[in-house]
């Protein structure tokens, strides 16, 4: 099989689309040739080597996407051609994945590979943000980190139709329109005096603020009203200072810490997840932007373009 991968770390230029040997599959494993792979920032920062990393070089990045079963290993509840997806198997960017039946998702007729492949990772996240580390109530208001990214924009979506009001940061204008055309209700711009701006709309504060920046985690705090909640989930601009629990305690806010992997913790749960935030996306609820596609043969050009940082929806990759 073909196979995006790399042997040494750097920037896109270690990349080679290089004949590797196929998946031999395990007891617990099924083989899916791949129709679309999803490409997250986690794979640049695998590719530079500062995230964890399966395998021995040559190493293939990508942990989601979609296809078809082509050899169901003696599992009944899978047969070959059955539709199905993942959000966290590794060794995604190549034409046949080995899959564990325990991370399978089932795909859905409504819901097509492209779909699934941009969705998964950020719309899982968006998921139990909005629904588990905090639990949106009709009639509040968040605020929303990165709101034009990828999480961001479903995020956005969910909380709209959970009953939450939301104001988004982001970073320019043009990202701007994007968040505004998602539902968001007010957007400020990072280059702005977007506390203040913010005090303006709600002059107590927020009731909760979504912050995958960490740099600015002391800003969200200030702009949070008593009794509030920030969710930490990322860390796109840096290490965040140290909170002071004094703080938390005189203000009677909380600190809550997110990752999507603590709540992909069995079969039930991925699936029950999937399903409902699937479900989201036939009712119309969530509203995706169209992906842009790149040849899995083109992976350097895909990553040049998701580090330049101008992509405001998914790239995928179309073996």
């Amino acid at each position: 099989m073909k196979a995006l991968t790399f042997s040494s770390f750097g920037d896109s230029d270690v990349l080679e689309y290089i004949e590797i040997p196929n998946p031999q599959l395990k007891n617990d494993e099924i083989l899916v040739e791949m129709k679309a792979i999803g490409l997250n920032f986690a794979d640049v920062y695998r590719r530079k080597g500062n995230y964890h990393l399966k395998g021995n070089p040559p190493f293939i990045a990508g942990y989601e996407g979609a296809g078809i079963v082509v050899d169901a290993n003696n599992h009944p509840e899978y047969k070959i051609g059955d539709r199905v997806a993942f959000a966290d198997v590794p060794f995604a960017n190549a034409e046949l994945v080995a899959v564990n039946i325990n991370h399978v998702l089932p795909l859905p007729e409504a819901i097509s590979f492209e779909t699934a492949a941009s969705v998964l990772l950020q719309g899982l996240t968006a998921h139990y943000l909005a629904t588990d580390s905090h639990k949106t109530t009709e009639g509040e208001t968040v605020l929303i980190h990165a709101v034009a990214g990828g999480v961001g924009q479903i995020l956005t979506q969910i909380s709209k139709f959970l009953g939450a009001n939301v104001i988004g940061l982001t970073s320019s204008s043009d990202k701007a329109k994007i968040a505004l055309e998602q539902g968001a209700d007010h957007v400020f711009l990072y280059g702005e005096d977007w506390k203040s701006e913010i005090f303006k709309v709600i002059p107590k504060g927020v009731d909760a603020v979504y912050d995958s920046i960490g740099s600015t985690l002391t800003d969200s705090f200030e702009v949070t009203k008593e009794c509030g909640q920030v969710v930490f989930f990322g860390m796109a601009g840096g290490d965040p200072e140290p909170v002071n629990p004094r703080m938390l305690m005189d203000t009677s806010k909380t600190l809550t810490g997110g990752d999507l992997w603590s709540y992909l913790n069995s079969k039930e749960e991925r699936i029950k997840r999937s399903n409902q935030l699937f479900n989201w996306i036939i009712d119309g609820k969530i509203k995706l932007s169209e992906p842009t596609s790149f040849k899995l043969s083109e992976g350097k050009l895909a990553h040049d373009y998701l580090e330049s940082r101008k992509s405001t929806g998914k790239i995928i990759l179309i073996p």
